[in-house]
């Protein structure tokens, strides 16, 4: 199989475990499909920057249960590859769902990077652009929150 028909399985791989996420706030399979590595980032449509695998991790834990009801798409989607064990991919991610209990649909532009280990392909990347309504929603969210447990 061509490298990039292989990354193409390791995009759909990703954003069906983002999927699972989205819908039932659970980040387990996305865990999984990612890179075992130390190295690795992340810039999410909520801001910051993770580096390293357990800045990672954390953020997918942390971020995943605040989510329900959700599905996204990658539109448009590039397969670049580098070399025989590393490529990249651009695409466009569209989605909707409930970010604790509020609607919400997004649009935005999606770069994630793949490495080949163990003899299959994993995400050692994934960068969208902010979005400051996102980042409202949670800020709110967080809010409620801690007024409830202060």
């Amino acid at each position: 199989m061509a490298v990039e028909d292989e990354v193409r399985q390791a995009s759909d791989q990703f954003y069906a475990a983002l999927n699972q996420m989205l819908s039932k706030g659970d980040p387990g399979r996305v865990t999984a499909v990612w890179s075992q590595g130390q190295q690795g980032s992340t810039m999410h449509p909520i801001g910051g920057r993770e580096v390293g695998r357990e800045q990672i991790l954390a953020v997918w834990e942390q971020a995943g249960p605040a989510f329900s009801e959700g599905r996204v798409t990658v539109d448009d989607l590039v397969v670049i590859p580098l070399t025989e064990d590393v490529a990249y991919t651009i695409g466009t991610e569209r989605g909707e769902g409930k970010i604790g209990g509020d609607p919400m649909r997004w649009e935005w532009r999606a770069t994630n990077i793949y490495r080949r280990e163990d003899g299959g392909w994993k995400i050692v990347h994934h960068h969208t652009d902010a979005s400051p309504e996102l980042q409202e929603m949670l800020r709110r969210l967080q809010t409620q929150v801690g007024q409830t447990t202060g």
